[in-house]
């Protein structure tokens, strides 16, 4: 296809609550086509402020052209481009139909993408999930509990999981990894929790494979074993850069639906 190689590559952009994160990515391998680029998250990160900083990432990489198409997570639920909820990023994302508004700033197609639901894509397409059919339940643990969920290589989106009621509790009040530093848990008192919530998972939806990732998931040995599931559980391989690696597959995969 040789129009293609002609392309600009994809972008993938991850918001967080501290830094905005990007870089152009090979899909073909599932990997960084260049050193990513990290900027502070504005302190107050409004949309407008955001998009001013992707800017700066976008115009960063010359493999960006005008045909790549970008893909930004956010820490948040996103339906149809609309922000609809937004635990570390400024309230006037709530609500918000962001699409148009990056789109007209930046003059590329964009896809707005929960960033646990990137992560889980990333992990499905070159990471930990490859090649297994059925459903998959990804897991980051984290400040909270994010979640994704891919049946057959696709997507089911914000499944906001780390929200289910567990003994009277929100699950990621529990079992998430910064209550396991707040509350000084060893790993075997935190998995004992773990093995409350993924059990519970387990019953709901009977999945064919767990990735637990995070940044406490390269400890995975220390607490991975000790949780009795009939479920397969293992940890996700490509640690930080599973957001901007499956926000650029998604944004690609939109965009040639789009053009085609």
């Amino acid at each position: 296809m040789a129009k293609h190689e002609k392309q600009g590559l994809p972008l993938g952009i991850d918001v967080g609550g501290s830094g905005i994160k990007g870089a152009p990515v090979d899909l073909s391998e599932g990997t960084f086509a260049a050193k990513r680029l990290r900027i502070d998250t504005p302190v107050v990160s409004t949309p407008e402020a955001v998009a001013d900083v992707i800017n700066q990432v976008v115009e960063h990489f010359e493999d960006v052209r005008g045909d790549s198409p970008i893909g930004v997570t956010i820490p948040g639920v996103v339906t149809h481009g609309v922000v609809r909820s937004a635990a570390n990023i400024d309230k006037s994302w709530l609500d918000f139909d962001a699409e148009p508004m990056l789109e007209a700033k930046l003059g590329h197609d964009i896809v707005l993408v929960n960033d646990a639901d990137a992560a889980g894509v990333a992990e499905m397409h070159y990471g930990a999930a490859k090649g297994h059919q059925g459903l998959v339940v990804m897991t980051t643990l984290g400040t909270g509990i994010g979640s994704a969920l891919i049946y057959d290589g696709k997507l089911i989106p914000n499944s906001e999981l780390g929200h289910l009621e567990i003994d009277g509790y929100d699950a990621e009040s529990r079992a998430a990894s910064s209550v396991k530093d707040k509350e000084d848990l060893s790993y075997p008192e935190w998995a004992k929790r773990l093995q409350r919530y993924y059990s519970h998972v387990e019953a709901l939806l009977w999945p064919d494979l767990f990735v637990v990732g995070g940044g406490v998931s390269k400890d995975a040995e220390q607490f991975l074993p000790l949780l009795k599931l009939r479920t397969p559980i293992v940890a996700a391989t490509l640690q930080n850069k599973a957001g901007i690696i499956g926000a650029a597959h998604l944004a690609q995969e939109e965009h040639d639906r789009r053009h085609h």
